[in-house]
């Protein structure tokens, strides 16, 4: 509520907005470089992503693959891009999430 039941100051509103875009902007940029990984079938697999999601490495140990299986090698793979992009999820949460909750609270903006 605004004291006095006066208008919200339009000056204030757009300088958060606009302190908020940076401090997203600042945050997007963290995030895509930051790198976090994940793993399958025990460490035999590894794969590596940034906060934003864009698949940066792929390490696969040679006891992994059996040229007669490779489908399970195919499995182990998925599983570790899995479990990057998870964990690149909650790095996002971690970062963004109270930016864009903060979003939420100003009026006139479709959050």
């Amino acid at each position: 509520m605004i004291p006095g039941g006066g208008q919200p100051n339009m000056q204030q509103l757009l300088q958060q907005a606009q302190k908020m875009q940076q401090d997203l902007a600042l945050a997007q940029d963290e995030l895509a470089a930051t790198e976090v990984e994940g793993q399958a079938g025990g460490g035999l697999v590894k794969a590596t992503v940034t906060g934003s999601g864009e698949l940066r490495a792929l390490a696969i140990d040679p006891k992994a693959v059996d040229p007669e299986d490779t489908e399970t090698l195919a499995d182990l793979i998925v599983a570790a891009v899995q479990a990057a992009n998870e964990n690149a999820q909650q790095l996002q949460q971690e970062k963004l999430g109270p930016l864009t909750q903060g979003l939420g609270g100003m009026p006139g903006l479709p959050f």
